[in-house]
Formats: C-alpha cells, structure tokens, sequence
C-alpha cells in the first residue's frame, strides 16, 4: 500500500486553532512526526497505536537535522505509512515545509500540504495589533528573521522593506534584533516607530513586549525576553491599547492545577482556559469498575421492579448505572415505575441524557439535603437503591434506614489513586510556578496529597479552590486551609466562585 505523507500547520500555538483539515489527517496517520513549536495536545487526537516522533527544531537546539528529518518523512511512507508532519505556524512560511516537500517529490513518495495559522498574523492578533488597519496600514509582510547563514550576501530588500511597507512582521528575530533594528533605521525607518515583541503567541504563557524600533534590541536583553517571539513594527501597534482582548482575561498568566480524573478534567479546564489560565491537568483520582466486577450492581438491576426509589449521587453513577441496565437488554421502561431523586443539577442533567426527569433535586448540592427533601415521600419497608462509588459519606444510607427504608447500596465505579508522574507537579510546586489548585471532591484531596508524598506544605503559598464544604472539610482534615469554597456545588459552581475571588 502507497503511504502518504500530510504536512499539516499545526498553528501558532493555541491548540484550538488547528484546521478541521488537519485534526482529520491526526486522527488517521499511523505516525506522527512534529516540532518544537506543534502543540503537545494536539497529539491527543492521534490514534492509541500511532507511532510519535519528536524532531525538535528550536533556535540553536536541533533535536534531528532537516535532512534527516526529510529522510524520516521519506522512509515512513515508502513502508505504506500515513504520516501527519506536524510543523508549527504554516508549513510553507518559514517552516521548511517546501524542503520536506522536495525530498519526498524526489523520493517519488505522496505528500499533500495542510495550510496552517501562521503566527505571522495569529500572534500580533493575540496581542491586539492588527497587522492592516484602515487609515493606519494597507500593507504588511512577513520577513525571516533568521535567513540561510549559508547566503553570502543578505536576500533582504532592506530599503524597500524600511520605507516601503506599513507592517512588518519578523519571525525568529530574537537573536538577530540587533542587526534588525540597525538595519531598518540605516534604511530610513524612523527610529520612534511602534514596534512589539509577541512570545508564546496565542498561548497562556502569552508575552508582550511594547517598544520602539530604536529600543527593541536593549528592552529584550533589560526584560529577558527570549524565544520564539514575533517581531512587529509599524504605527498598528498603537492600536494595542484599544484592541488587547487576550492578555488581560480574568484568570490569565495563573496556572491552574486540576485534579480531577483524566476523562472529566475538560469541561473544567476548558472553563478556566476561557478565562485566560493556563490549566495543568494533573489527575489525582482514576475511575475503575468496582471490585466485584458489577455482580451487585447487575443482580439489583435484575430485581429492578422491587425497588420504589432511585438515588443517583454523582454522574458517574449514573453513566455507569445505565451502562449496565442497557448491557442486560434492558431500557428505561424497566424504570416506569420507579421515582427518581438526584443529588444536583449535575447528576440530573446526566439524567435527562437517558430520558429520566428527576422527580427531586435538593437546592443544595448534599447528601443532608436530598435526606431532607425525600424524607415526606417514603414510608417504612419502602424499598431504594443507591448505585454509588465505593468511597462515599455514609450518612445517606444510614439516616433513611432509621426512617425504616429498605437500602440497598450497590458498588458501580471506584476512584483510585491516578497512575500519573507526579515528579513535574511537585517541581512546579517547589519553584513557586502554581497559583492554584483545584479539588472537586474528597478522593481528588486525599489522592493528590498521597502523589505529593505528604508534603502539604508544598500547597501554602497556592490558593486552594474547592467544589463545596464536603470537599472543603476533607482538605481542612488533612491539614490544607480552603480558599474558595463553591457556594453551588458543580464545576460550573467552582469556576463562577474562582472568577469572584480574583475580582
């Protein structure tokens, strides 16, 4: 079978601007081949069995030379490979792209070439700087700053580059911005001219550096600004003030640890990314299926009709629960009878994905409440099932068979200790690099305080967030002093309660 090389842009750096196109050829390719500047998460979509191969390619610190990652390119899809060529920006601006194409066309291989967003125009976008702008800019270009030091002499035009264009965008010019700025100003381009540095354009480490031509080179030795950077000159850069949107979100430049388990950390950290942090996904807890192995989850279902109450205490009791009724060719019919009670909005939502209204929902998001909002609709020898996880408050169970109520407490998933390297967290922890952390229930508590090897002190100068009191006293009981406790306990909750903390 013919292989097939795709050379895809894999943008500036915000994950989210990757092309549909792109994020296709990912999920297919059986090898993955990217750089320095590709996004590590875009290599989630890549399948399970792809083979990855990181080729490096950072200023002064190449990983594999251009040639040899040509010939890797060349070898992988004369063995019938699809190979995704991850290459950040685009791959036809100053990516080489046209090189590795080259190769391939001589070695008689398939390539296609996917456009990517080129930080020519994303990071300056990023920065609030528009690279055109009526009455202020009608032209721009993108020059290397960094051309082939094979070259004896420079391919730039400097006279017409200084004078003749509006916006000028440099990429790689870091480390030649002395010899930039003295060339633009030897060419006529007033010294005063606007002129900004964009590093990590796009991303949360995003960083801007306002200036002028003439103090470009000195303000990034006085500020450390190092690479990858953007360099932009021209009158636009005026317009940041005005037009900033990114760099000043609520939450942005805090990094954020989240705890929760590996499948449920999006909807968090995609909340908290909207707000401009920058979030570190460190589970803490793992879901796995109980310990055994769903023989009393199956056998209450097989005696579903006996029971006149359902009580769901979590989305995953829910989700695991209908997994096993619809594996035993069962559906919600069997349910017919039956009343339902959630402990949140949450839980209840999760419910209606399966055609289930909650016939109670307590206001407040406990086990204490949902006690109290039940308590008028049973009577004694009444039967209820609870499918739950194994570690839970059993103040549930407990204060409705005081009441005379038949309870069944069934085992559907149990959280255990994640199976994640720790090592860089507590690194991070160390150096003062985390400016908060999240917890969004107690297994996510005592877990990560057993990856961190006890050393609690290590959260002291880091602002605790917490999904609610019960999860809050599980911190206090271990010796971590709260923050922010969610006044309603959903990660919608917890964020909303992160946002006015920071106000």
């Amino acid at each position: 079978m013919a292989g097939i090389v795709y050379l895809i842009g894999a943008g500036p750096g915000d994950p989210g601007l990757l092309t549909l196109k792109g994020c296709k050829c990912i999920k297919k390719a059986d090898v993955i081949v990217y750089d320095y500047l590709a996004d590590k998460k875009l290599l989630a979509y890549a399948k399970k069995n792809a083979e990855l191969i990181y080729v490096g390619k950072k200023a002064n610190n190449h990983t594999m030379k251009q040639e040899d990652i040509n010939q890797v390119l060349v070898n992988k899809a004369k063995m019938g490979k699809i190979v995704a060529r991850l290459k950040g920006g685009d791959p036809f601006v100053f990516g080489r792209g046209g090189e590795e194409a080259l190769a391939l066309k001589k070695a008689g291989q398939i390539f296609e070439v996917i456009p990517g967003v080129t930080s020519a125009i994303s990071a300056a976008a990023y920065a609030g700087i528009p690279v055109t702008h009526r009455k202020v800019a009608a032209s721009f270009a993108v020059i290397t700053g960094h051309e082939d030091p094979s070259r004896k002499e420079s391919g730039l035009n400097w006279k017409n580059l200084a004078v003749g264009i509006d916006t000028l965008v440099f990429l790689m010019g870091v480390g030649n911005l002395p010899h930039i700025t003295k060339q633009l100003i030897a060419n006529g381009r007033a010294a005063d001219t606007p002129a900004a540095l964009v590093r990590w354009g796009t991303k949360q480490q995003q960083e801007v550096l306002v200036t002028t031509v003439a103090n470009a080179a000195e303000d990034v030795y006085k500020y450390g600004l190092k690479p990858p950077a953007v360099f932009i000159v021209g009158d636009v850069v005026k317009l940041r003030n005005d037009l900033r949107w990114f760099d000043n979100k609520r939450l942005f430049g805090r990094k954020i640890i989240v705890t929760r388990a590996r499948q449920q950390a999006s909807k968090l950290t995609a909340k908290l990314t909207e707000l401009g942090a920058e979030c570190i996904e460190a589970p803490s807890i793992q879901i796995q299926d109980p310990d055994d192995s769903f023989a009393s989850m199956d056998k209450a279902i097989s005696n579903i009709s006996t029971y006149n109450w359902l009580v769901f205490t979590s989305t995953n009791g829910v989700d695991r629960f209908f997994a096993r009724l619809y594996s035993k060719d069962m559906d919600v019919r069997k349910l017919s009878d039956i009343k339902v009670a959630a402990i949140g909005s949450s839980t209840a939502k999760s419910l209606l994905k399966y055609g289930i209204k909650a016939d109670i929902v307590p206001q407040e998001f406990r086990a204490e409440a949902i006690i109290e909002k039940i308590m008028p609709y049973i009577a004694k020898n009444i039967k209820i099932l609870i499918p739950r996880a194994k570690q839970a408050r059993e103040i549930l169970p407990e204060e409705l068979r005081k009441a005379g109520v038949v309870v069944d407490v069934v085992q559907c998933y149990k959280t255990v200790t994640a199976d994640f390297d720790y090592s860089g967290i507590v690194e991070k922890l160390q150096n003062h690099e985390i400016n908060m952390i999240t917890f969004t229930s107690s297994s996510t508590v005592t877990n990560f305080i057993k990856l961190i090897n006890n050393k609690v002190s290590l959260l002291d100068n880091v602002i605790k967030a917490c999904i609610g009191p019960i999860t809050a006293e599980t911190c206090k009981a271990n010796r971590i002093k709260p923050d922010i406790i969610a006044q309603t306990y959903t990660i919608d909750g917890l964020v909303k309660a992160i946002e006015e903390f920071t106000d």
